[in-house]
C-alpha cells in the first residue's frame, strides 16, 4: 500500500510503524550515533526538504531492527532499489536535454554530495548499516524531486520512442504537445463513451390505463 506521501519505491519504509520492528536482541546491536550527528543530518535533510518528518535517535534504531531481522537477499534489494534511484537524478542532472529548476538542482547537489561521503551519519564501510542513512535521506527527501524525476522519467521514453529533432528546448516543447495531446484525445474518449450518440426525446408509454 502506498502512502500519500510520495516515496522513491512501492513500498515505503517502516519508518514510523513501530509494529513492523522485531524486538531488538543480542543479533541487533544498538545503532551508536552521536545525537549532534543526528542532528546534522536532520538539518540538512530539512534543507532539501523542509517538509520531511523529524530523524531521531528511537526511528533510527527501530529501522535498523527492521533491515536486520530481514533475510540479507531482501535486505539487499530493499537497499538497492532505492540507491537505482539516485542513479536516476544523476542522470537528469547530467542530462544536457533536460533543464531542473535552479533550486532542485541546487537541492540534488546536496543530495548527491552526502551520499557521495564515505564518513556520513553510518560510515559506509559497514557491512549492510553502512548505507542506511543513504536510503533513509532519499525516503524521506523523496518528495522533493518525486514530480521531476516522474516528469523526466516520461520525457526519456518518450525520447526513446519517438526521436525528436533539435535542441533539448525543441525536444522537450515536442514532449508536452504531443502528451496535452495525448491527454485531450483521453478525455474527448471519455466525454463519448459517457454520452449518448442519439436522443429522441423523452420516451413516451406505449399503452395507457384508463
Amino acid at each position: 500500500m502506498r502512502t500519500s506521501v510520495p516515496t522513491p519505491t512501492a513500498d515505503p519504509l517502516p519508518y514510523f510503524r513501530h509494529d513492523e520492528a522485531p524486538e531488538p536482541t543480542r543479533a541487533h546491536p544498538h545503532l551508536s550515533l552521536h545525537s549532534d550527528a543526528i542532528a546534522r543530518f536532520d538539518a540538512l535533510l530539512h534543507e532539501i526538504h523542509p517538509d520531511a518528518p523529524r530523524v531521531d535517535p528511537d526511528r533510527l534504531q527501530h529501522l535498523t531492527d527492521w533491515l536486520l531481522s530481514l533475510p540479507p537477499t531482501r535486505a539487499h534489494d530493499v537497499l538497492d532499489r532505492r540507491l537505482r534511484r539516485i542513479d536516476e537524478l544523476r542522470d537528469m542532472l547530467d542530462d544536457f536535454d533536460w533543464d531542473p529548476q535552479p533550486a532542485t538542482r541546487a537541492r540534488l547537489l546536496k543530495l548527491l554530495a552526502y551520499i557521495d561521503r564515505d564518513d556520513d551519519l553510518i560510515e559506509d564501510h559497514q557491512p549492510l548499516l553502512g548505507l542506511l542513512d543513504d536510503v533513509l535521506l532519499i525516503e524521506l527527501a523523496w518528495p522533493a524531486f518525486a514530480a521531476e524525476a516522474e516528469e523526466y522519467r516520461d520525457f526519456c521514453a518518450y525520447r526513446n520512442d519517438e526521436h525528436p529533432d533539435g535542441s533539448g528546448d525543441r525536444q522537450r516543447a515536442a514532449w508536452v504537445r504531443d502528451r496535452i495531446a495525448e491527454l485531450a484525445l483521453l478525455q474527448h474518449q471519455a466525454r463519448v463513451n459517457a454520452s449518448h450518440y442519439a436522443h429522441s426525446g423523452d420516451l413516451q408509454p406505449r399503452f395507457r390505463v384508463v
